[in-house]
């Protein structure tokens, strides 16, 4: 975990995860006052939230339309987020996305959250591939190409 990274330190990895991908998928959110405790604060369960909403709109836009709901589905073996800086309501939140660690039946995505330009959450998540029966199983190997597009 990169929980004793300072900003510049996040920043500087970011900019290099993002800079040795091929693609790097991004998606905006905004934040809203349901999203904020009585403080201003941004709940940290919105970010756990967020990537999974920008995990659904890259594998719609950029895998595969079905979800691949005809051959199985994918289960989230591991999720962990690190916050670098508080956000507030009607911030602008720009999440972008790379994948990595690529294997035939599981692969990693990153999530990488802006607020302003400046980092602001970091996320990772373990995706595992299983058919309807919920064994693993390996992935399509047009989805496995797909998603080595948004490898780092």
């Amino acid at each position: 975990m990169l929980l004793h990274a300072t900003e510049v330190e996040m920043s500087e990895i970011n900019a290099a995860a993002a800079a040795n991908a091929r693609q790097t998928f991004t998606h905006a959110l905004t934040i809203y006052l349901k999203d904020s405790n009585a403080y201003g604060n941004t709940y940290f369960a919105r970010y756990f939230e967020w990537q999974g909403i920008c995990r659904e709109k890259w594998f719609f836009d950029c895998i595969s339309r079905d979800m691949l709901q005809n051959e199985g589905v994918f289960i989230t073996k591991h999720a962990e987020q690190d916050y670098l800086q508080e956000t507030f309501p009607f911030q602008e939140i720009h999440c972008e996305l790379n994948a990595f660690d690529v294997k035939k039946c599981s692969f990693w995505l990153e999530f990488r959250f802006f607020a302003d330009g400046k980092p602001v959450s970091v996320g990772r998540q373990q995706i595992v591939f299983a058919n309807h029966a919920k064994q693993i199983s390996a992935l399509p190997e047009l989805v496995i190409k797909r998603i080595k597009r948004y490898a780092k």
